[in-house]
């Protein structure tokens, strides 16, 4: 099970990686690009990794959480319009990774087709965020991102990405969808099912 716990101090953080377990993942909320995130593998070095977190992104909230090894990111490209739909333009895997920064993506991740994931499990993924983006009224281009365990087929949510990520051209390769073009699309408030290439998608 994951947990996630907000941490005030290097004891209480000692304290919750006790209850949770090693190895644990501390983070800044506010962190990105790499900033304010570490991975630590016992007590040791998690007063260090704390102050190091604290220090790389003043002021931001801490939370901590169970590390999971061995476990694949993987992400879902979803777009949603101002009229209530949303549509879920495949996924991609982007686990290699150096410095907490994606090096490559791959697409799609599902097996047998050189990916991960089993299909019908990544076909839940796309449903739970199409989901979320209809639930929060979301409009506009995103990426709903997993943390995925290949050994259990079990699944978390980390984040929505709201916008276009630096990696969509690996989805146009595969869905033959512009994104920079539906998300101009969805702009202009133009219904999602209105839009050619996504009706050639789902073959209408």
């Amino acid at each position: 099970l994951l947990e996630e716990h907000l941490e005030t101090s290097p004891e209480d953080a000692e304290a919750r990686a006790n209850d949770i377990g090693y190895p644990v993942r501390i983070k800044a909320s506010e962190g990105g690009g790499g900033k304010g995130i570490r991975m630590t593998k016992d007590v040791d070095d998690l007063r260090t990794n704390f102050l190091q977190v604290q220090n790389e992104v003043p002021g931001s909230p801490i939370f901590m959480m169970q590390l999971c090894t061995k476990a694949r990111h993987l992400e879902v490209q979803v777009v949603g319009d101002a009229h209530g739909n949303a549509i879920a333009l495949g996924g991609r895997d982007c686990s290699t990774q150096r410095r907490f920064q994606k090096i490559f993506e791959e697409a799609p991740p599902t097996k047998p087709s050189g990916g991960v994931a089993r299909p019908d499990v990544f076909a839940d993924m796309e449903l739970k965020a199409k989901q979320l983006v209809q639930n929060i009224g979301y409009v506009g281009a995103g990426t709903v991102e997993y943390l995925y365990d290949a050994k259990t087929d079990d699944y978390y949510f980390l984040e929505l990405n709201p916008r276009l990520q630096v990696e969509h051209p690996c989805t146009e390769g595969v869905t033959g969808v512009n994104l920079p073009a539906t998300q101009l699309q969805v702009a202009m408030g133009i219904p999602l099912p209105n839009m050619p290439e996504v009706r050639r998608l789902y073959g209408y």
